[in-house]
């Protein structure tokens, strides 16, 4: 698990993306955008709930400490390789999540759907025009 910063008009508004990957498979199997808050951690850990995991690889950041059971949580670099580079995939393929740019975001809703849309069609395969 992870996050990853990002703002939306000014750079105090930030907004960040909670993300779950699959160890084996590095695809993506939650996320949630929101504050970098342990209650929007917690949701994350609701849409895990249902997967069963067995251990969790993160960073050293407290929502998880405070939050993840001590014998399922593993802190440190060596298993957040995976999804340290997908962070930069998404922030290569969306300038949003970067830095203020002529694409950056100037609503939390549009700035959410935007970087939804890349997970469900990057992870996912979930095709927007195929439903049109």
């Amino acid at each position: 698990m992870d996050e990853q910063w990002s703002f939306v008009g000014k750079k105090v508004n930030q907004r960040w993306l909670w993300h779950a990957i699959d160890h084996s498979t590095n695809t993506v199997v939650a996320y949630v955008l929101g504050k970098r808050t342990d209650e929007a951690f917690k949701e994350l850990q609701t849409l895990l709930e249902p997967l069963g995991i067995k251990k969790y690889y993160t960073d050293d950041w407290g929502a998880y400490r405070r939050n993840l059971p001590t014998e399922q949580h593993e802190v440190g670099k060596t298993n957040t390789q995976k999804i340290e580079r997908k962070n930069l995939n998404f922030r290569t393929w969306i300038k949003r999540l970067a830095r203020r740019t002529i694409c950056f975001s100037k609503l939390e809703s549009m700035h959410d759907t935007v970087i939804g849309l890349l997970i469900n069609r990057v992870e996912f395969g979930i095709d927007i025009h195929a439903y049109h």
